[in-house]
Protein backbone atom coordinates (compact mmCIF):
# COMPACT_ATOMS: atom_id res chain seq x y z
CA UNK A 1 0.00 0.00 0.00
CA UNK A 2 2.21 3.04 -1.11
CA UNK A 3 1.87 6.43 0.21
CA UNK A 4 3.55 9.50 -1.08
CA UNK A 5 4.73 9.95 3.09
CA UNK A 6 6.61 6.48 2.73
CA UNK A 7 9.08 6.70 -0.14
CA UNK A 8 10.16 3.85 -2.28
CA UNK A 9 12.45 1.63 -1.16
CA UNK A 10 11.39 1.48 2.36
CA UNK A 11 9.10 -1.30 3.50
CA UNK A 12 5.32 0.31 4.74
CA UNK A 13 2.93 -1.41 5.89
CA UNK A 14 -0.41 -0.24 7.72
CA UNK A 15 -0.41 -2.69 10.11
CA UNK A 16 -4.43 -2.56 10.59
CA UNK A 17 -6.23 -3.21 7.77
CA UNK A 18 -3.82 -5.61 5.52
CA UNK A 19 -4.84 -8.78 4.95
CA UNK A 20 -1.47 -10.60 5.20
CA UNK A 21 -0.94 -9.21 8.70
CA UNK A 22 -4.18 -10.88 9.69
CA UNK A 23 -2.79 -14.20 8.38
CA UNK A 24 0.36 -13.71 10.35
CA UNK A 25 -1.40 -12.23 13.19
CA UNK A 26 -3.14 -15.94 13.07
CA UNK A 27 -0.36 -18.02 12.55
CA UNK A 28 2.14 -16.82 15.11
CA UNK A 29 -0.78 -16.37 17.70
CA UNK A 30 -2.90 -19.00 17.25
CA UNK A 31 -5.45 -18.96 19.85
CA UNK A 32 -4.39 -17.83 23.38
CA UNK A 33 -0.65 -16.78 23.25
CA UNK A 34 -1.44 -13.22 24.51
CA UNK A 35 -4.61 -13.36 26.89
CA UNK A 36 -7.26 -11.37 26.64
CA UNK A 37 -8.14 -8.17 28.44
CA UNK A 38 -11.03 -7.07 30.46
CA UNK A 39 -14.27 -5.98 28.42
CA UNK A 40 -13.86 -3.02 30.55
CA UNK A 41 -10.47 -1.95 29.55
CA UNK A 42 -11.18 -2.70 26.11
CA UNK A 43 -13.65 -0.17 25.89
CA UNK A 44 -12.57 2.09 27.88
CA UNK A 45 -9.09 2.53 25.66
CA UNK A 46 -11.26 2.36 22.29
CA UNK A 47 -13.12 5.36 23.53
CA UNK A 48 -10.11 7.15 24.10
CA UNK A 49 -8.37 6.07 21.07
CA UNK A 50 -10.87 5.68 18.53
CA UNK A 51 -9.68 7.03 14.73
CA UNK A 52 -5.75 7.48 16.13
CA UNK A 53 -3.10 6.28 13.95
CA UNK A 54 0.87 6.23 14.63
CA UNK A 55 3.89 6.07 12.80
CA UNK A 56 6.30 3.40 13.26
CA UNK A 57 9.93 4.03 11.80
CA UNK A 58 11.61 -0.05 12.68
CA UNK A 59 14.46 -1.04 12.39
CA UNK A 60 13.23 -4.52 12.71
CA UNK A 61 12.20 -6.36 10.02
CA UNK A 62 10.12 -9.19 10.97
CA UNK A 63 6.44 -10.50 9.52
CA UNK A 64 5.89 -11.37 13.30
CA UNK A 65 6.04 -7.89 14.69
CA UNK A 66 3.48 -6.68 11.93
CA UNK A 67 1.33 -9.53 13.74
CA UNK A 68 1.85 -7.66 17.17
CA UNK A 69 0.68 -4.30 15.58
CA UNK A 70 -2.64 -5.95 15.03
CA UNK A 71 -3.10 -7.21 17.91
CA UNK A 72 -2.28 -3.86 19.65
CA UNK A 73 -4.54 -2.37 17.06
CA UNK A 74 -7.23 -4.95 18.04
CA UNK A 75 -6.85 -4.54 21.50
CA UNK A 76 -6.71 -0.27 21.98
CA UNK A 77 -8.15 1.24 18.33
CA UNK A 78 -5.03 2.90 17.47
CA UNK A 79 -3.77 1.87 14.41
CA UNK A 80 -0.51 1.39 13.39
CA UNK A 81 1.52 2.65 10.14
CA UNK A 82 5.13 1.04 9.73
CA UNK A 83 7.63 1.87 7.74
CA UNK A 84 11.10 -0.62 8.20
CA UNK A 85 14.74 0.25 6.79
CA UNK A 86 18.05 0.11 8.55
CA UNK A 87 18.34 2.15 11.36
CA UNK A 88 21.48 4.59 10.28
CA UNK A 89 18.54 5.52 7.16
CA UNK A 90 15.84 5.42 9.44
CA UNK A 91 18.15 8.11 11.49
CA UNK A 92 18.82 10.08 8.76
CA UNK A 93 15.25 10.49 7.85
CA UNK A 94 14.11 11.55 10.76
CA UNK A 95 16.55 14.50 11.03
CA UNK A 96 15.24 15.42 7.48
CA UNK A 97 11.92 15.44 8.21
CA UNK A 98 11.74 17.63 10.84
CA UNK A 99 8.61 18.73 12.52
CA UNK A 100 6.71 17.20 9.40
CA UNK A 101 7.44 13.28 10.56
CA UNK A 102 4.77 11.01 10.52
CA UNK A 103 6.76 9.01 13.14
CA UNK A 104 5.59 8.65 16.52
CA UNK A 105 7.47 5.94 17.28
CA UNK A 106 11.42 5.01 16.58
CA UNK A 107 12.51 1.17 17.01
CA UNK A 108 16.24 0.49 17.19
CA UNK A 109 17.87 -2.55 17.47
CA UNK A 110 21.40 -2.03 19.48
CA UNK A 111 22.44 0.73 22.05
CA UNK A 112 24.77 2.20 19.94
CA UNK A 113 21.72 3.35 17.62
CA UNK A 114 19.35 4.65 20.10
CA UNK A 115 22.81 6.44 21.85
CA UNK A 116 23.09 7.99 18.56
CA UNK A 117 19.24 8.89 17.97
CA UNK A 118 19.64 10.59 21.66
CA UNK A 119 22.53 12.36 20.98
CA UNK A 120 20.56 13.81 17.86
CA UNK A 121 17.18 14.74 19.77
CA UNK A 122 15.34 12.52 17.95
CA UNK A 123 13.02 11.28 21.23
CA UNK A 124 11.51 12.96 23.63
CA UNK A 125 11.88 11.90 27.33
CA UNK A 126 8.21 10.06 28.42
CA UNK A 127 7.52 8.75 31.91
CA UNK A 128 5.22 5.30 32.52
CA UNK A 129 4.90 3.64 35.49
CA UNK A 130 4.03 0.46 33.24
CA UNK A 131 7.27 0.62 31.15
CA UNK A 132 9.23 1.83 34.89
CA UNK A 133 7.80 -1.58 36.34
CA UNK A 134 8.42 -3.64 33.03
CA UNK A 135 11.91 -2.34 32.01
CA UNK A 136 15.23 -3.26 34.34
CA UNK A 137 16.41 0.07 35.03
CA UNK A 138 19.94 -0.88 32.94
CA UNK A 139 18.08 -1.51 30.06
CA UNK A 140 16.29 2.03 29.58
CA UNK A 141 17.41 5.68 29.83
CA UNK A 142 17.77 7.46 32.66
CA UNK A 143 16.04 10.39 31.16
CA UNK A 144 12.78 8.05 29.75
CA UNK A 145 14.14 8.22 26.32
CA UNK A 146 13.96 5.36 24.84
CA UNK A 147 13.31 2.10 26.69
CA UNK A 148 14.78 -2.03 25.93
CA UNK A 149 11.97 -4.04 24.58
CA UNK A 150 14.07 -7.05 23.50
CA UNK A 151 17.48 -8.75 24.87
CA UNK A 152 20.25 -9.88 22.76
CA UNK A 153 23.17 -11.88 24.00
CA UNK A 154 26.45 -11.64 22.14
CA UNK A 155 27.35 -15.57 22.60
CA UNK A 156 30.62 -17.43 21.25
CA UNK A 157 30.14 -20.34 18.95
CA UNK A 158 32.58 -23.11 18.61
CA UNK A 159 33.47 -25.96 16.62
CA UNK A 160 33.79 -29.23 18.91
CA UNK A 161 36.01 -31.27 16.51
CA UNK A 162 38.20 -27.92 16.49
CA UNK A 163 37.95 -26.47 19.98
CA UNK A 164 36.86 -27.97 23.33
CA UNK A 165 34.23 -25.42 24.15
CA UNK A 166 35.04 -26.37 27.82
CA UNK A 167 38.09 -23.82 27.52
CA UNK A 168 36.22 -20.45 26.54
CA UNK A 169 35.17 -19.51 29.68
CA UNK A 170 34.96 -15.44 29.51
CA UNK A 171 35.23 -13.39 25.86
CA UNK A 172 39.16 -13.04 27.45
CA UNK A 173 39.70 -16.29 26.92
CA UNK A 174 39.62 -15.37 22.47
CA UNK A 175 42.69 -13.83 23.14
CA UNK A 176 44.44 -17.39 23.99
CA UNK A 177 47.62 -18.01 21.63
CA UNK A 178 45.77 -21.44 21.20
CA UNK A 179 43.59 -19.97 19.49
CA UNK A 180 45.78 -18.72 16.95
CA UNK A 181 44.21 -18.97 13.11
CA UNK A 182 41.05 -20.41 15.07
CA UNK A 183 39.12 -16.94 15.30
CA UNK A 184 36.71 -15.50 13.12
CA UNK A 185 35.57 -12.14 14.12
CA UNK A 186 32.58 -9.54 11.99
CA UNK A 187 34.58 -6.54 10.91
CA UNK A 188 34.67 -3.56 13.32
CA UNK A 189 31.89 -1.67 11.85
CA UNK A 190 29.24 -4.19 13.37
CA UNK A 191 27.35 -1.99 15.99
CA UNK A 192 27.07 -5.22 17.97
CA UNK A 193 30.80 -5.49 18.54
CA UNK A 194 31.27 -1.68 18.65
CA UNK A 195 28.61 -2.75 21.99
CA UNK A 196 30.61 -5.44 23.65
CA UNK A 197 34.27 -3.71 23.37
CA UNK A 198 32.04 -0.99 24.88
CA UNK A 199 31.12 -3.29 27.73
CA UNK A 200 34.62 -4.74 28.63
CA UNK A 201 35.99 -1.16 28.40
CA UNK A 202 33.43 -0.39 31.22
CA UNK A 203 34.01 -3.68 33.07
CA UNK A 204 38.07 -3.92 32.47
CA UNK A 205 39.00 -0.73 31.79
CA UNK A 206 40.61 0.59 28.70
CA UNK A 207 44.00 -1.36 29.10
CA UNK A 208 42.73 -4.62 29.53
CA UNK A 209 40.49 -4.58 26.92
CA UNK A 210 43.67 -2.72 24.50
CA UNK A 211 45.61 -6.27 25.19
CA UNK A 212 42.46 -7.91 24.17
CA UNK A 213 41.59 -6.51 21.15
CA UNK A 214 45.53 -7.07 19.93
CA UNK A 215 45.03 -10.62 21.31
CA UNK A 216 41.97 -11.63 19.62
CA UNK A 217 43.63 -9.83 16.18
CA UNK A 218 46.55 -12.02 16.77
CA UNK A 219 44.10 -14.84 16.21
CA UNK A 220 42.14 -13.99 13.28
CA UNK A 221 43.20 -15.64 9.95
CA UNK A 222 41.32 -14.62 7.24
CA UNK A 223 39.08 -11.63 6.63
CA UNK A 224 36.39 -10.14 9.14
CA UNK A 225 33.35 -11.46 8.30
CA UNK A 226 30.18 -8.50 7.25
CA UNK A 227 27.44 -10.42 9.03
CA UNK A 228 26.93 -13.40 11.85
CA UNK A 229 25.47 -15.60 9.63
CA UNK A 230 28.44 -15.94 7.55
CA UNK A 231 30.31 -16.37 10.38
CA UNK A 232 28.41 -18.73 11.99
CA UNK A 233 28.64 -21.34 8.51
CA UNK A 234 32.23 -20.62 8.77
CA UNK A 235 32.64 -22.21 12.23
CA UNK A 236 30.49 -24.53 11.37
CA UNK A 237 32.55 -25.68 8.30
CA UNK A 238 35.40 -25.88 9.96
CA UNK A 239 37.08 -22.91 8.49
CA UNK A 240 37.29 -21.52 12.03
CA UNK A 241 36.89 -23.07 15.24
CA UNK A 242 35.52 -20.52 17.08
CA UNK A 243 33.67 -16.69 16.65
CA UNK A 244 31.60 -14.32 18.34
CA UNK A 245 27.56 -13.64 17.21
CA UNK A 246 24.31 -12.93 18.53
CA UNK A 247 22.66 -16.26 19.43
CA UNK A 248 19.66 -15.25 17.56
CA UNK A 249 21.39 -15.53 14.03
CA UNK A 250 22.22 -19.12 15.06
CA UNK A 251 18.21 -19.75 16.23
CA UNK A 252 17.18 -19.16 12.89
CA UNK A 253 19.87 -21.29 11.40
CA UNK A 254 18.33 -24.13 13.85
CA UNK A 255 14.87 -23.15 13.70
CA UNK A 256 14.48 -23.95 9.62
CA UNK A 257 13.46 -19.91 8.67
CA UNK A 258 16.15 -20.21 6.25
CA UNK A 259 17.65 -23.59 4.21
CA UNK A 260 18.12 -27.13 5.01
CA UNK A 261 21.92 -26.80 4.87
CA UNK A 262 21.69 -24.12 7.47
CA UNK A 263 19.85 -26.16 9.76
CA UNK A 264 22.56 -28.81 9.10
CA UNK A 265 25.58 -26.44 9.66
CA UNK A 266 24.19 -25.32 13.07
CA UNK A 267 23.46 -28.60 14.02
CA UNK A 268 27.38 -28.34 14.20
CA UNK A 269 28.01 -25.78 16.36
CA UNK A 270 28.37 -25.42 20.14
CA UNK A 271 26.88 -22.42 21.66
CA UNK A 272 28.84 -21.22 24.89
CA UNK A 273 27.26 -18.30 26.94
CA UNK A 274 30.56 -17.03 28.56
CA UNK A 275 30.74 -16.06 32.11
CA UNK A 276 29.34 -12.90 32.69
CA UNK A 277 27.60 -12.73 29.01
CA UNK A 278 27.09 -8.80 27.32
CA UNK A 279 23.81 -8.03 26.62
CA UNK A 280 22.40 -5.90 23.93
CA UNK A 281 18.61 -4.83 23.29
CA UNK A 282 16.73 -3.21 20.90
CA UNK A 283 14.58 -0.59 22.21
CA UNK A 284 12.13 1.89 20.98
CA UNK A 285 11.08 5.87 22.24
CA UNK A 286 8.62 8.64 21.12
CA UNK A 287 10.07 10.78 18.48
CA UNK A 288 10.52 14.22 19.35
CA UNK A 289 7.80 15.53 16.85
CA UNK A 290 5.52 12.99 17.77
CA UNK A 291 1.98 14.14 16.83
CA UNK A 292 0.35 11.21 19.08
CA UNK A 293 2.42 10.89 21.77
CA UNK A 294 0.09 9.16 24.17
CA UNK A 295 -1.02 6.45 21.91
CA UNK A 296 2.87 5.95 20.79
CA UNK A 297 3.81 5.18 24.75
CA UNK A 298 0.58 2.98 24.99
CA UNK A 299 2.49 1.21 21.65
CA UNK A 300 6.06 1.14 23.66
CA UNK A 301 4.22 0.01 26.83
CA UNK A 302 2.37 -2.88 25.22
CA UNK A 303 5.65 -4.05 23.67
CA UNK A 304 7.70 -3.81 27.02
CA UNK A 305 4.86 -5.96 28.78
CA UNK A 306 5.53 -9.30 29.80
CA UNK A 307 2.59 -10.69 27.32
CA UNK A 308 3.61 -8.28 24.36
CA UNK A 309 7.19 -8.33 24.92
CA UNK A 310 6.95 -12.23 25.00
CA UNK A 311 6.07 -12.13 21.26
CA UNK A 312 8.64 -9.41 20.39
CA UNK A 313 11.01 -11.33 21.50
CA UNK A 314 10.25 -14.75 20.05
CA UNK A 315 9.75 -13.06 16.77
CA UNK A 316 13.26 -12.73 16.69
CA UNK A 317 15.18 -15.34 18.86
CA UNK A 318 15.77 -12.80 21.36
CA UNK A 319 15.21 -13.03 25.01
CA UNK A 320 12.49 -11.05 27.06
CA UNK A 321 13.00 -7.91 28.94
CA UNK A 322 13.22 -10.25 32.25
CA UNK A 323 13.64 -14.17 32.19
CA UNK A 324 14.47 -16.71 29.95
CA UNK A 325 11.20 -17.60 27.85
CA UNK A 326 9.84 -20.31 26.17
CA UNK A 327 11.67 -20.27 23.14
CA UNK A 328 12.67 -23.98 22.80
CA UNK A 329 15.73 -23.22 20.52
CA UNK A 330 16.91 -20.87 22.83
CA UNK A 331 16.28 -23.50 25.97
CA UNK A 332 18.98 -25.45 23.92
CA UNK A 333 21.59 -23.19 24.82
CA UNK A 334 21.17 -22.70 28.12
CA UNK A 335 20.95 -19.98 30.77
CA UNK A 336 23.33 -17.09 30.91
CA UNK A 337 24.30 -14.79 33.14
CA UNK A 338 23.98 -10.80 32.05
CA UNK A 339 27.09 -8.80 32.87
CA UNK A 340 24.73 -6.08 34.13
CA UNK A 341 26.50 -3.09 32.37
CA UNK A 342 24.11 -0.15 31.96
CA UNK A 343 23.15 -0.49 27.82
CA UNK A 344 22.76 3.50 28.42
CA UNK A 345 26.45 3.51 29.84
CA UNK A 346 27.33 0.81 26.43
CA UNK A 347 25.80 3.66 23.97
CA UNK A 348 28.05 6.23 25.11
CA UNK A 349 31.23 4.46 25.24
CA UNK A 350 30.68 3.14 21.92
CA UNK A 351 32.48 6.02 19.62
CA UNK A 352 35.59 5.47 22.13
CA UNK A 353 35.21 1.98 21.77
CA UNK A 354 35.27 1.73 17.99
CA UNK A 355 38.29 3.91 17.63
CA UNK A 356 39.97 1.63 20.00
CA UNK A 357 38.94 -1.22 17.70
CA UNK A 358 40.57 0.69 14.75
CA UNK A 359 44.03 1.47 16.54
CA UNK A 360 44.55 -2.16 17.60
CA UNK A 361 43.65 -3.72 14.46
CA UNK A 362 40.26 -4.97 14.35
CA UNK A 363 39.73 -3.90 10.39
Amino acid sequence: MPSSRFPLGLFWLAAAGSAAVGVAATAFFGTGTLPAISQSQANASAIAQAGTTIGVYSGRHYNTDKALYRQFTARTGIKVNVLEAKDDALLERLKSEGKNSPADVLVLVDAARLDAATDQGLFRPVRSAALQRDVPANLRDSQGRWYGLTRRVRAVVVNPKLVNPATIRTYADLAKPALKGKLCLRERKSPYNQSLVASQMILRGDAATRTWIRGMVANVSQPFFTSDTPLARAVARGECGVGVVNTYYVARMLSGEGSAQDKQLAEKLKVVYVNPSHVNISGAGVTRHARNPQAAIKLIEFLASPTGGRGYAEANNEYPLKGFGDNPILKRFGTFRADGVSVEQIGSKTRAATQMMESNGWK
